[in-house]
């Protein structure tokens, strides 16, 4: 189980080869179980020059799930039982913003969640649970992750709004205008829940969207080729492993529980009384909310 005050250990939460990191030593693939079923696949334990680190690959490796598919409170409560505190999660997105071209990151700091055919809270009928929402990523984190931008000297702008979608089908041009609209920067279909439960599961977060293409709403949209989103891929996948082996340094240091809050999100969320609980989601939820339950 994860221990906010002691050693970080940090997970990422990405595509399938995020983890071929020059230097992660003893790796091993374990199945951790879940209460919630099976997360998308094992998790990839190793060490960073020193620092623990978990892998999930977020579609399974192959990318055999799909975004309506994927068992994010598994996903999120196998971490956690894995000993995680903070997650990194690095994502493909489309653009909504003309500053934002392929192969620009993105540290986003809100969402608007669009999602509608997936399990949303940890938490419901026998235990009810509010957590706070307003600041959904860690700002440690994402200092921490600009840092490494910044001496990697990857393109990257702190701060911006990511539109999580149901998909799989791509937007409507309407669609896309109408996020533009809203004022969102870029736009994909995995971050959502998962950065509500990781909340609700007091862990760190932190969203690095990579930008490969634009999304619809652009002129040149309908003439970009394969082969080109391809190119843009390869070079974003061998960015973000840099960028994972360059952050965890970083992380590593901290010697208490998060100042921003993370890892304390549920002390003031438990809203049930304690006789009034259902006993069995209690047993659920001993990784979550084992700090508040136990």
């Amino acid at each position: 189980m994860a221990d906010a005050g002691g050693k970080p250990v940090i997970g990422v939460i990405g595509g399938s080869g995020l983890y071929e990191i020059d230097g992660l030593t003893n790796t091993r693939w374990e199945t951790v179980e879940s209460p919630f079923g099976p997360p998308s696949d094992q998790l990839l334990f190793g060490d960073l020059d020193g620092q623990p680190m978990v892998f999930l690959p977020r579609h399974g490796r192959g990318h055999r799930v799909p975004p309506s598919g994927l068992n994010f409170r598994a996903n999120i409560d196998a971490l956690k039982r894995a000993g995680v505190t903070e997650i990194l999660s690095v994502s493909a997105v489309g653009s909504l913003n003309a500053d934002l071209p392929p192969g620009m990151f993105v540290i986003v700091d809100q969402f608007i969640d669009r999602t509608f055919a997936r399990e949303k809270s940890f938490f419901s009928e026998g235990l009810v649970a509010h957590v706070s929402m307003a600041h959904p990523t860690c700002g440690r984190l994402g200092d921490a992750v600009e840092e490494a931008c910044r001496e990697l000297e990857i393109p990257h702008q702190r701060g911006g709004t990511y539109l999580v979608m149901e998909g799989p089908q791509f937007s409507t041009r309407a669609e896309s205008e109408l996020y533009r609209a809203w004022g969102c920067d870029v736009i994909g279909m995995t971050n959502m829940p998962e950065a509500k439960l990781a909340r609700e599961a007091e862990m760190c977060y932190c969203t690095v969207a990579m930008v490969t293409d634009y999304d619809c709403w652009h002129p040149d949209h309908d003439h970009v080729t394969v082969d080109a989103i391809i190119k843009v891929l390869m070079d974003n996948a061998d960015k973000g492993r840099s960028l994972v082996k360059a952050v965890a340094p970083r992380l590593s240091d901290r010697a208490a529980a998060c100042e921003k809050g993370c890892h304390e999100a549920l002390t003031t969320a438990l809203i049930t009384h304690p006789d009034a609980r259902d006993p069995s989601l209690v047993a659920k939820l001993d990784a979550v909310a084992g700090r508040m339950l136990g």
